[in-house]
């Protein structure tokens, strides 16, 4: 084993060397401009600090008392250039959409436009607080009700909750909107059902609101087995969890069968809406019969995954649960104003209550805004058009190398493929993910959904080019080529380009090291 200078483990692991054709191993653990750096509290001394503060005045009192500090804080000192330096570098070290296509299935990693960023950086939006009173945030909270309107009329329901924070909040949102449907009615059912392909967050929700999940059946061509659904529909299901399109990137024909059926028997449809991108502007959700349906901003209308502060899921509704849904809200107040309708102040005894303290991600609000305004209503339906054009083109152009669970016909928004193609190759799908990063990518959706064996899942979104889509597609096949020529050595230790090695995944999941301590002197 070889380490760098700051005593840590490189990529010129022991069993890996023998793969040298493949990696070139430097002194320093760095490659090329990639640079290797060490944690923080590596760096720096503990004496020194980056800006110059006056002595304290001892004389001074406090009231602290016990509580005043007498060692060190422990935390690194470093000048300006070595934080910025260190951070940089850090990113350097990150997968990110700016970078190259980012393949994940279901996640919708698209393109976050800078005209979004500039508008949710302007004053007035970028700086308020959810304390402040209404009458100086009447912009923000008009915003809000046009981004309502806009929701209302892509998915054709006619209330929206914009308080849940992202895509499981929505569901949770959606759930106890249904639970309260119910107990209104004096009709506390306790059973809900879930396809086998829906996302793993469906059947936990259900389950955290105190249901009963039961699972429906899959047909072989990847959707919901309306037979299995009409025989476990029953006067105890309290709802129907249903993605559309689904996790195998395939639309459920029966949408509107499946709709019949669970109403008939007094039960809600809630739709998984994580997949909105690929129907958004060319199907309304509410014409086929769903009752409510979380929307993720971050997929459909492209406000950032993390690193903005909270997501946004609202949740539209039908007209049958809109009188449950959660406060606060956003009324006219007929005067060109807007008032902010509190649980206090609610005149609606069926709502279920809040499900937070403050309403909303402003930044996210103003982002997916900006993102309608500057598409309209034309244009967000091209976006759904040119998503599932390029998956459908990645689906053609990798069906001679790879093999897909669900062949026939188009796929939506997203391309699925299993791992079929690789046995006798002695190369897994993680294998072949962790050789994708050498190649510049980050690796598409690994083993999900569940109900496919190996499961590759890869969704490539609108806003990617065929050269970039061309690019893509040659690294794939030029992966798939060798693995078929049996090269598995290249696989079983990639990534050699990682800014680290190959972790060990089990046991970093097993024993997982969260806390760093400093070495004995």
């Amino acid at each position: 084993m070889t380490l760098n200078t700051v005593g840590r483990p490189t990529r010129m692991e022991e069993g890996v060397s023998a793969a040298s054709e493949y990696l070139h191993p430097t002194l320093t653990g760095a490659r090329g401009l990639l640079q290797d750096e060490p944690l923080i509290f590596e760096l720096g001394g503990w004496e020194k600090t980056g800006v110059d503060l006056p002595d304290c005045d001892a004389s001074q009192s406090d009231d602290l008392g016990d509580l005043v500090r007498t060692a060190r804080i422990g935390l690194p000192g470093l000048s300006e250039p070595e934080t910025l330096r260190h951070y940089v570098r850090l990113s350097q070290k990150n997968h990110a959409i700016d970078l190259a296509l980012y393949p994940l299935g279901s996640c919708t990693m698209k393109h976050n436009p800078r005209l979004n960023e500039k508008m949710a950086r302007l004053p007035g939006f970028a700086d308020i607080h959810p304390l402040q009173p209404e009458s100086t945030v009447q912009g923000a909270l008009s915003l809000m009700d046009r981004l309502a309107h806009w929701l209302k009329t892509l998915t054709g329901m006619p209330a929206v909750a914009l308080s849940p924070k992202a895509g499981a909040h929505g569901e949770l949102c959606g759930l106890l909107a249904i639970r309260a449907a119910h107990e209104a009615k004096g009709d506390a059912r306790k059973t809900v059902l879930v396809p086998m392909s829906a996302h793993g967050t469906n059947p936990a929700t259900a389950a955290f609101v105190g249901y009963q999940v039961v699972e429906i059946a899959q047909t072989d061509d990847g959707r919901v087995d309306l037979a299995d659904l009409e025989a476990k529909l029953h006067d105890d299901v309290a709802a129907v969890m249903v993605t559309n399109p689904n996790t195998c990137g395939l639309f459920e024909r029966d949408i509107i069968e499946i709709a019949r059926l669970t109403h008939a028997v007094g039960a809600y449809f809630y739709c998984d809406g994580a997949n909105f991108n690929a129907i958004v502007g060319r199907v309304r959700p509410g014409d086929l019969g769903v009752d409510a349906m979380h929307i993720n901003l971050h997929k459909t209308f492209s406000t950032p995954h993390g690193g903005g502060g909270p997501g946004a899921g609202p949740v539209v509704l039908s007209a049958a649960l809109a009188p449950f849904a959660p406060t606060p809200w956003i009324v006219s107040t007929g005067e060109g104003g807007f008032d902010l309708i509190e649980e206090a102040k609610a005149d609606a005894a069926q709502t279920f209550g809040r499900m937070c303290a403050f309403h909303g991600q402003m930044g996210m609000f103003v982002r997916a805004y900006a993102y309608m305004r500057s598409h309209g209503a034309d244009g967000l339906r091209q976006v759904a058009h040119d998503a599932v054009l390029n998956a459908n083109y990645i689906k053609a152009s990798l069906k001679d190398l790879m093999t897909q669970p669900f062949p026939d016909g188009p796929c939506m928004h997203e391309a699925l493929f299993d791992d079929a193609w690789l046995d006798g190759t002695g190369v897994t799908t993680l294998d072949f993910a962790k050789a994708m990063i050498d190649e510049g990518f980050h690796p598409m959706t690994m083993y999900f959904p569940l109900v496919v064996h190996g499961a590759m899942l890869i969704e490539p979104t609108e806003t990617e080019s065929r050269a970039e889509l061309d690019r893509f597609i040659t690294a794939v096949r030029a992966l798939a080529t060798a693995a078929k020529a049996g090269d598995a050595e290249r696989f079983k230790a990639a990534p050699f380009h990682a800014p680290l090695r190959r972790l060990d995944e089990t046991q970093a999941a097993r024993k997982p090291r969260l806390r760093w301590t400093p070495q004995a002197a």
